[in-house]
């Protein structure tokens, strides 16, 4: 039998991690389509950080923060096939992840593999969708190109390595670090660049024998505009899934038509559903076999729910090396 109440972490005004306070709420009731998802952990992202700071959320969207949770299928509402209670399931969210129990929406709702713990499933949504739309659906990258990741060692930018990988794809990433670089060439990059004291634009043509980056994914935003045209190849594409700390993109124009170049970018958040639904086809059918062998989220920590302060503020520090998760107890 559910419970009437459960624990929660709304974002009710614009502020540092400290305004992350756990409150009681009601538990919220699965509507036509949805499933109620007893959680038992839940990612936190850079998204979740830029509502915090903005003190709001898309419209209509909860005030609890979170996209993405794994757990146990708690209910479901009316029309709702795919699921049943009991169902061990990890799933993108329009926000309600750090909370006991929350709403997902039946399509981007996804099984958990056998082989897979609650820990290593809720790494998975948020990353993977952005990896996987960005760079493969957006950036149409192939076996034998070149990606250039910017943040390698981030939840998205240890996913986007991997998948690369196992698309047959060759990668260079930038982190900052000399520890952060290691982790990426262990999990498949060719090479890492410390952006701190390396050029990335001169790293980019040496590991690729002069070629370029025909796919870039960048979360750094307009800073590295010019530079991150300049280490594309022929024919290369652009994919801005963050505005980070500049979002004015100021480039010659003949610098881009100089390379045939494609700049483009997305927000999976307020992405239409049809999009959502087509990632999690392609990626059960790409991706999932192989999780747990050659696609496994890289955890960084793990904080109780009631520390989503703690978690907010570790990330902002940017020392982080993959996913931070929420630990959610009942």
């Amino acid at each position: 039998m559910l419970p009437s109440t459960m624990i929660a972490v709304p974002i009710t005004r614009a502020g540092g991690p400290e305004v992350l306070v756990p409150v009681t709420r009601p538990v919220p009731q699965p509507a036509a389509g949805q499933v109620l998802i007893k959680v038992a952990f839940a990612g936190v992202n850079r998204h979740d950080c830029g509502q915090r700071i903005r003190g709001f959320g898309p419209p209509g969207a909860t005030d609890i923060a979170g996209l993405e949770v794994a757990g146990e299928v708690a209910a479901v509402g009316p029309g709702v096939t795919r699921w049943k209670t009991g169902d061990r399931v990890c799933a993108l969210t329009n926000g309600g992840g750090y909370a006991q129990y929350c709403i997902a929406l039946q399509e981007v709702t996804m099984p958990i593999p056998e082989r897979f713990d609650l820990k290593q499933a809720a790494g998975l949504p948020e990353a993977l969708f952005t990896a996987w739309l960005n760079v493969f659906m957006l950036g149409r990258l192939k076996a034998g190109e070149w990606l250039l990741v910017h943040g390698g060692s981030s939840g998205v930018g240890t996913t986007a390595i991997q998948l690369a990988k196992l698309e047959g794809a060759s990668v260079v990433a930038t982190a900052g670090s000399p520890a952060k670089c290691e982790i990426c060439v262990k999990l498949g990059a060719a090479a890492a660049i410390n952006y701190r004291d390396q050029d990335f634009v001169a790293g980019v043509k040496t590991a690729s024998s002069n070629h370029g980056a025909d796919v870039i994914l960048d979360m750094v935003g307009g800073k590295y505009a010019k530079r991150n045209i300049d280490a594309l190849a022929t024919d290369g594409r652009l994919v801005h899934l963050s505005g980070g700390d500049g979002t004015d993109f100021s480039v010659p124009v003949p610098a881009i038509m100089a390379k045939r170049a494609v700049v483009t970018g997305s927000q999976l958040r307020v992405s239409a559903l049809p999009i959502k639904v087509e990632i999690v086809r392609q990626v059960m059918e790409r991706v999932w076999p192989h999780l747990g062998r050659k696609v496994t989220p890289l955890i960084d920590s793990i904080l109780p729910l009631k520390d989503a302060a703690g978690a907010h503020a570790r990330m902002e520090t940017s020392e982080h090396i993959g996913k931070i998760l929420l630990e959610v107890t009942h």
